[in-house]
Formats: structure tokens, C-alpha cells, sequence
């Protein structure tokens, strides 16, 4: 009976900490499941590529201490009528150096649909220079999406939030 108790107890713990390939998803795409998409860019009239500076921990006291931010990136469809097609979401540290790929297949997001991505508080490799670069296109010409990064961070009783915007810097339109 006590092989049985600590068979079953092993069983339980293992079971609990393995990887899941869901938790591990759920971590990179907080929000809902995404409709990915086989596409060929070539096909998209539109391609635009956009900088979203990103701070995953900021500088405080006399610049020696650094402060753990929550880093969540905003994608929102604003367009009524149009999807797109989000092609990657890099994320850099602040030297320059490619830390991830958030998009490992294409996916559509439809009209009105958000997307989000995040950089949890424990990852300290992106540094205040951190940034992201979303590439993306559309069937169509179109500003349609609003991309911007939001950073949080608390410490006992202090707590700090700030957020920043994309800033466009490629696009291409095929007529």
C-alpha cells in the first residue's frame, strides 16, 4: 500500500510540472486561439514593417538598480472591413541581438480582432533598449493596425505603468 501511495503521489507531481505544450503557447499568445494561415507574401499588396521600442526593466536610484517591468505588445486590427496577416513579431534585446520569434507560422488577424504578446517580469536579457519588430501585410493598402507596448511593474507598495507606439519603418505597396 505504500508503493501504491507514493507511485500515485509520483505520478501526480510529474504530471503537474511537465511541459504543456499549451501552457507554453498560452505564455507567447495570451489571448485566445489564432487562426493560422499558410500565405504567400507575395500575393499581399501591402507589407509594412514596424519598431516598437520596449522596456522590460527601466533604471532607478542612481542607475545601478534596475527595475523589473511586464511588458504586454498590443496588435489591434482597427479596420472594420479588412483582415491582415501578422508574418513575424521579433524580439530584440538591447544590443540587437534576436532573443525570439513570437510567430512561428502566419497568422490572420481579423477585422477589430487584438492580439497580444508578452515579455514576463522574470526574463531579465532585454534591458531598457529592448524592442520588437512586427512585420506584417495586408490584400489592400492600409493603416489598419494600432501596435503598442505597455510596461508594468510593482514592488511592495510602488507600482509604475507607461506605454509607446510602433513607429513604421518599411512599407511597400504593390498596385
Amino acid at each position: 500500500m505504500r508503493y501504491f501511495f507514493l507511485i500515485i503521489s509520483f505520478l501526480t507531481l510529474t504530471g503537474c510540472t511537465g511541459n504543456n505544450p499549451e501552457k507554453i503557447k498560452k505564455r507567447s499568445h495570451p489571448s485566445h486561439a489564432y487562426n493560422y494561415v499558410d500565405i504567400d507574401t507575395s500575393r499581399l499588396r501591402y507589407l509594412e514593417t514596424d519598431y516598437v521600442p520596449i522596456y522590460s526593466d527601466i533604471y532607478y536610484n542612481n542607475g545601478t538598480k534596475r527595475y523589473p517591468l511586464t511588458v504586454t505588445i498590443s496588435i489591434r486590427n482597427i479596420s472594420i472591413g479588412d483582415s491582415v496577416y501578422l508574418l513575424s513579431a521579433l524580439y530584440f534585446d538591447s544590443y540587437g541581438n534576436q532573443l525570439k520569434n513570437y510567430v512561428d507560422s502566419a497568422f490572420l488577424v481579423s477585422p477589430l480582432e487584438s492580439i497580444e504578446f508578452v515579455v514576463e517580469a522574470e526574463e531579465n536579457i532585454g534591458g531598457a533598449g529592448a524592442n520588437f519588430i512586427i512585420e506584417w501585410g495586408a490584400a489592400n493598402y492600409s493603416n489598419q493596425l494600432l501596435i503598442q507596448s505597455i510596461m508594468i511593474g510593482t514592488y511592495e507598495q510602488q507600482g509604475i505603468s507607461f506605454t509607446s507606439e510602433a513607429k513604421v519603418i518599411k512599407s511597400s505597396f504593390k498596385k
